[in-house]
Order: structure tokens, then sequence, then C-alpha cells
């Protein structure tokens, strides 16, 4: 698979990969190595980042469209997150509201849909 991919599937950020793993296709069982048995490298990243755009809005508790709509548009690391989670600037406790709320209304929609088919 591509570089990209495999970087996407093991939640760490490419251009933060080392060169070698940014460069090279990666095979099914060699991403199964990493996950079974990661380097140092990966669980660097894995904990310090940088990190990419789904796993700081997990990390936030925010859509990556909230993360556009507050501005933060580059790669983040652990200790950034830890600082706006510390002190959660306006948009970014407006941005976790808004989440809840679609997350609710999705759950909402999908137990009318359940309850529809019994």
């Amino acid at each position: 698979m591509k570089p990209a991919t495999a970087a996407a599937k093991l939640g760490i950020l490419l251009g933060a990969a080392p060169e070698e793993f940014q460069t090279t296709p990666i095979t099914r069982d060699e991403l199964d190595a990493l996950r079974a048995d990661p380097p140092g490298w990966l669980v660097h990243l894995r904990r310090n980042g940088p990190f990419p755009r789904d796993v700081v809005a997990a990390k936030l508790g925010v859509s990556k469209s909230g993360l556009a709509r507050g501005g933060l548009t580059d790669p983040v690391d652990a200790d950034e997150i830890g600082r706006l989670l510390a002190d959660p600037p306006a948009w970014l406790e407006r941005e976790r509201e808004i989440h809840r709320d679609v997350l609710a209304e999705n759950a909402r929609v999908k137990a009318e849909r359940e309850e529809g088919r019994s």
C-alpha cells in the first residue's frame, strides 16, 4: 500500500515519519508488524505527534470541519493539544458543543430507524 495509506491506518502524520517510511510502499504484513511491535519512532509519533487532523479532532472532541472553522489547519503536537484542553478558547468550546449535538442527533436518528425496523 502507499505510505500515505499506511500512515493513516497507523494514525500518524506521514510528513513526520522517517524518510524511508514516506517513500517505500508498505505490505499488509509490514503494517501488521508495525502495529504488533512498533519501532521507537512510531511510538514517539503516536504519543507526541504531530498528529493528523482526524486524530487532533478526536483528541479535542470536535469535527475536522470544526478545526478548520477554528483556524487550526496546521499539524498539532501533544503539547499544543494539552494547552488547548487546559485553557480552551471560545471557538473550541463552541465546536465541542456543536460536535456533541451532532453526535446526539445521529444517535437519535439511528435509534428511530432501529425502532422502525422492529
